[in-house]
């Protein structure tokens, strides 16, 4: 993706159920219930993510697009209502 904001997401916390996402000073949960491509992810996968923008991530080894607002309002964004 081209024109990728310089600060990056972090991962401070990996379990079985959930991702923790370090966005600029917000910490948000990636749970594999409301994210299921996440959950066979590698590490590798996982944490090659650019901030493609203030409010969108891009996972380039997985091709998966996400508002940041999808990971505060997981209800807001249904299964499959992004591309």
């Amino acid at each position: 993706m081209t024109g990728a904001v310089n600060s990056k997401a972090e991962f401070p916390h990996v379990s079985r159920h959930c991702v923790w996402l370090l966005v600029g000073n917000e910490e948000l949960a990636m749970s594999f219930v409301d994210f299921p491509w996440f959950k066979k992810a590698t590490m590798e996968q996982l944490t090659n993510v650019e901030r493609a923008s203030p409010d969108h991530l891009y996972w380039p080894d997985l091709d998966v697009d996400l508002p940041v607002e999808s990971f505060r309002n997981p209800v807001a964004f249904p299964h499959g209502s992004w591309s």
